[in-house]
């Protein structure tokens, strides 16, 4: 089943974009809405290629996303949680970071016995997004 997308693809990885010239080009930090439109658009495209609903990654304030296939959450807290703030979150998924570099850094909080990511992420590479600059 197909995620339902609430950002525009093209739009959302036009924020991604612009995100990363601000962070290789040492400016100030992108705006707000930048951030959070590139921050939810990259939590829709995780859970595009990671079908599921075993883990939840919770990126505060701007999104939250359900993915990796195996046993559903339903009620109460979710057994499978990723937690990391924006900035963390958009180094990881450019793969400026690791994941497991961040985690161990405690940068990102997680548990549960799904809650490593490591495999489906970083979901561009800073070599994708500058070919379409």
């Amino acid at each position: 089943m197909a995620i339902r997308r609430r950002i525009d693809p093209d739009e959302g990885r036009n924020a991604l974009e612009m995100w990363v010239a601000h962070s290789e080009a040492d400016a100030a930090p992108a705006d707000r809405s930048t951030l959070a439109t590139a921050v939810r658009f990259t939590l829709e495209e995780l859970a595009s290629r990671a079908e599921g609903n075993s883990v939840e990654v919770r990126v505060p304030p701007f999104g939250v996303t359900q993915c990796i296939p195996g046993p559903r959450h339903t009620r109460g807290t979710p057994p499978n949680v990723v937690e990391t703030s924006a900035q963390v979150w958009l180094e990881i998924v450019t793969g400026t970071t690791e994941f497991s570099a961040a985690l161990a850094e405690g940068a990102v909080d997680a548990s549960g016995t799904r809650a490593d990511i490591s495999d489906f992420v970083p979901l561009y590479t800073s070599a994708e997004l500058e070919g379409r600059r």
